[in-house]
């Protein structure tokens, strides 16, 4: 017998948003580790408002825009709007944040303005390392073998918005066609920062690049950062990265491994990296060229695991 096409909504209900979320669901065990490193946040969640300690509208909790924040990387949310507009009929993203059914969502400006707190207080990078503080007591972290790569980010800017620095240039910057444009002579009026770059067979757009240091035996990350895009950057960002990690290394003579492709085999990056006692596991570019990588580290069995 063919069911009616009805709709009828219960006034009251006895299940709990939680109910909700499927119990195997890999947020649930992420949030658990959130929740943990939030905790010993607390001394910095309270030198942050203590400004406001005398009066003033509450704000919005720290804890529930880091836990946002976080859904809008996982979800690749692309705007404040679209991750409050989400918030309002999404449970599962309810739930992360802490926020109850009949709780009002922010008002996307709002939830803007409070996260530059976060930023400019560092809470996000202190997040960040609570968490791997949680995975170096659970022995999930390496402490000798890493890698490095990049990754270009878009920038929100667009072409319309790269014109010439001297202000000579006519219209909007929309009628490109056939014009000769670079970072030296051009830049984003909306976003100063990004910089026209491409990269094997992509198109030039505006862009930034993403690095990140990780452990190879989880494959975790143990260290990120955002720089300019340019054909430098990632071997420089590299050197801060692993640097960082022989700085925080008990034995200064510890033997440290860093794999990278072939985009790092360059004779300059090679030999910052024997300046830091770093061995390069930095994959053999002999395309035309000499690769910089001796032959005698590329022999290694260790070698070998990193390039697998």
């Amino acid at each position: 017998m063919r069911g009616a096409d009805t709709f009828t909504e219960s006034l009251f209900t006895l299940r709990k948003l939680e109910d909700f979320i499927p119990a195997d669901h890999p947020l649930r065990a992420i949030r658990q580790m959130v929740n943990a490193a939030l905790v010993k946040m607390d001394a910095l969640f309270s030198r942050m408002y203590e400004a406001d300690i005398k009066g003033g509208r509450p704000s919005i909790a720290p804890e529930k825009l880091l836990r946002a924040m976080l859904l809008q990387v996982f979800y690749s949310v692309r705007s404040e709007r679209q991750l409050m507009e989400q918030t309002q009929y999404n449970l599962l993203f309810r739930w992360f944040i802490g926020l109850s059914m009949d709780d009002r969502v922010w008002v996307p400006t709002v939830f803007s303005k409070n996260r530059e707190r976060l930023i400019e207080h560092a809470a996000i990078i202190e997040l960040f390392n609570q968490v791997l503080e949680q995975a170096e007591a659970r022995n999930l972290l390496s402490d000798e073998h890493f890698s490095v790569d990049g990754t270009l980010i878009q920038a929100w800017a667009g072409h319309k918005s790269f014109v010439r620095k001297d202000g000579s240039e006519e219209g909007d910057g929309s009628n490109f066609k056939g014009q000769r444009r670079s970072n030296d002579t051009h830049a984003s009026t909306t976003d100063p920062d990004a910089r026209l770059y491409c990269k094997g067979d992509n198109a030039s757009r505006l862009r930034y690049m993403g690095h990140a240091l990780t452990e190879n035996r989880h494959g975790l990350v143990v260290n990120a950062m955002v720089t300019r895009a340019d054909g430098f950057a990632e071997r420089e960002a590299g050197k801060v990265m692993i640097n960082d990690v022989r700085q925080a290394s008990d034995d200064p003579q510890a033997k440290i491994t860093l794999g990278a492709d072939k985009g790092y085999d360059v004779q300059e990056f090679i030999d910052d990296l024997d300046k830091l006692k770093v061995i390069p596991h930095v994959a053999q570019n002999t395309s035309g060229r000499q690769s910089a990588v001796p032959d005698e580290i590329a022999a290694t069995a260790g070698y070998a695991i990193s390039m697998q």
